[in-house]
């Protein structure tokens, strides 16, 4: 039991600080907008197996991390306890959103990924680059 919390914490730290998630639209644009970023959206739920793994498997890596960051603001919001705009399905989680600075959708997808498969959609995502 005390090693399944220490995981469950280990991964919420990981997850919470090395991405810097921001978990307000508004405030994410307003950042995009000024790096010259786009916008990366993951929407989960608090008690979504399928988003945990995603985590573990994926936003735990540092390659993931890196790649992430360097183009996107990357948005972590739940189903459960944040403010999501009508434009953004919470059905089927984990979504992910990829957005320019203005707003215009890059890519659209659901579901979990291991570290290869996400960069796999991140692949996906920098072919389909209108920006």
């Amino acid at each position: 039991m005390k090693k399944l919390i220490f995981l469950t914490l280990l991964t919420i730290q990981l997850f919470g600080t090395e991405l810097n998630w921001i978990h307000n639209y508004d405030k994410a644009l307003l950042m995009a907008k000024e790096q010259n970023k786009g916008i990366y959206i993951f929407i989960g739920a608090d008690r979504c197996r399928f988003c945990t793994i995603l985590k573990d498997e994926a936003f735990s890596k540092k390659s993931i991390m890196k790649r992430l960051k360097k183009d996107f603001i990357p948005v972590y919001m739940s189903r459960d306890r944040h403010n999501i705009p009508t434009r953004f399905s919470t059905k089927g989680v984990p979504r992910h959103y990829f957005l320019t600075n203005d707003e215009k959708l890059i890519y659209e997808d659901q579901g979990s990924r291991e570290e290869s498969g996400f960069h796999l959609l991140l692949d996906e995502v920098e072919l389909s680059k209108i920006w």
